[in-house]
């Protein structure tokens, strides 16, 4: 056997190595979920095939898109986002105490850490869309009902994100304000607020960007915004402005990230 050739025997025998009893176990309950999970889903080619005309039906009604209505579409994206904004600071401002109280080494009590996680993640695995349902049962039909939807989602996320970036800051700062006698408030606004700063900026242009995105959404079960607006021309064939109100989304949401990233570049 030559010289070049025994690097490349050992390379192919490091990237194919015999894989360990628990592997071969993970890897073929993962293979039997994959398998299971598409055969509760009830996809199958024939259906695509047959339902293959029928999407061309709606795609050829939908162009031209219909801009008749283009102002009250434009007024009711302006009140989607103003719902996305207000739901959103909402929720992060209700995020930070709460994430305080869930992070480890801030919290007052290792009681009050578990309940405040637990609020979190109950907020956190709840969609958006059954907290408009209860919203809209609790306060009625409009977007008062998004907004506290966005604000409760919010909170479920930036509250963890929040809770570990402050988790995660250097120590050292806060073991010497304790060591000349700083308060628990003082501490976390003079040493952890500042080291955690560039991380709590992320997680609320992420927030910002996901309740736009949610928003449009909740309008659909009676939450308010450019939703109502979407199903309402569904619901009456009118495939034509339902395309004007998807492209106004589509907009409004590119727009979103566009401004979310340039401020990440800037700040961050």
């Amino acid at each position: 056997m030559s010289l070049s050739a025994s690097p490349r025997l050992a390379a192919t025998t490091d990237r194919f190595a015999r894989p360990s009893a628990a592997t071969f176990i993970g890897s073929f309950l993962a293979l039997a979920l994959v398998v299971w999970s598409f055969s509760g889903s009830e996809l199958s080619a024939e259906k695509l095939i047959r339902g293959v005309p029928y999407m061309g039906n709606i795609l050829g009604r939908m162009f031209p898109p219909d801009l008749s209505r283009l102002d009250s579409i434009l007024w009711s994206l302006a009140t989607t986002f103003q719902m996305a904004v207000s739901g959103c600071v909402l929720g992060l401002i209700l995020s930070f105490p709460l994430a305080v109280l869930a992070a480890d080494g801030l919290s007052p009590h290792p009681v009050v850490r578990v309940l405040a996680r637990g609020l979190i993640a109950f907020f956190r695995t709840v969609p958006d869309l059954i907290w408009a349902l209860f919203f809209v049962i609790a306060v009625g039909l409009g977007p008062a009902a998004g907004v506290l939807a966005l604000m409760i989602d919010t909170i479920g996320y930036a509250g963890r994100f929040f809770a570990e970036a402050m988790e995660e800051t250097d120590k050292g700062p806060r073991e010497a304000l304790s060591a000349i006698g700083a308060s628990k408030t003082g501490l976390i606004f003079s040493a952890v607020v500042p080291n955690a700063m560039p991380s709590f900026i992320a997680t609320s242009l992420f927030c910002v960007e996901k309740a736009t995105r949610a928003s449009v959404v909740l309008g659909l079960v009676g939450a308010g915004g450019i939703g109502v607006e979407l199903k309402v021309a569904f619901d009456l064939f009118d495939y034509d402005t339902a395309l004007t109100i998807i492209l106004a989304v589509f907009a409004l949401v590119v727009a979103v990230e566009q401004v979310g990233a340039t401020l990440r570049r800037r700040i961050l």
